[in-house]
């Protein structure tokens, strides 16, 4: 029976590792399936941060990390059509699949798609006037270069928008334990001021444990 037991908790966690890793790095078709259920479970938070950046008119923006591409199309809406979105993407899957679906906004200029992570953005320093990046930073490992990054690359009127759950939900979750790193709230603003920007902490409902969005912007 034991043994029976032992071989069923190998097997899943063998499963939610997997998982794990595809929502680290989505790839293949296990990839383009966690990529829709990325849209369909982040819809809500990735919303409030395209909401929170307020891009203007004729903007220049990112998603980082912007996994199924809900942002994108959210970001494109934001900045109309005189502004430009950047994706960045480290998967090779969800870039493929998001040239497939916003293939118009590429060939208009209007969507730029790259291949490229948090701690080395393709941009010069200043080159944006806004960027999200939601439920991203448990697959960094230093996180403060990353902020340093995602700071240098903002200019000097723009902002900056983290989205994250929840830590306490998210370590109830059963592949959170297979390599996600779940930081205290309090640590990731902290790790945010380091850089020299500004913070404010907003949570996207009144709901107990509501996911979390860190506004950062340059000091006035």
């Amino acid at each position: 029976m034991s043994v029976l037991y032992g071989r069923r908790m190998g097997v899943r966690d063998a499963f939610m590792a997997g998982i794990a890793k595809q929502l680290g790095h989505p790839s293949g078709l296990g990839g383009r399936l966690v990529g829709a259920a990325l849209n369909r479970g982040n819809r809500r938070l990735v919303g409030a941060a395209a909401r929170a950046l307020q891009p203007g008119e004729a903007s220049a923006v990112a998603d980082v990390g912007f996994g199924g591409g809900v942002g994108l199309r959210l970001l494109l809406d934001g900045v109309g059509p005189s502004g430009r979105v950047h994706g960045v993407e480290v998967s090779e899957t969800m870039l493929s699949q998001a040239a497939a679906r916003y293939r118009r906004d590429i060939a208009n200029g209007r969507l730029l798609l790259h291949s490229g992570s948090m701690t080395q953005l393709p941009f010069p320093d200043g080159a944006l006037d806004g960027a999200i990046t939601v439920n991203t930073i448990y697959f960094v490992a230093e996180l403060d270069g990353a902020f340093r990054e995602l700071a240098r690359v903002i200019n000097s009127r723009g902002r900056l928008v983290i989205g994250l759950a929840d830590p306490d939900v998210m370590a109830k979750l059963p592949f959170t334990g297979h390599g996600f790193r779940l930081r205290p709230v309090p640590e990731v603003i902290d790790t945010l001021r380091s850089t020299g920007l500004t913070v404010e902490h907003r949570q996207i409902s009144e709901e107990a444990n509501a996911p979390h969005l860190l506004i950062a912007h340059a000091l006035a």
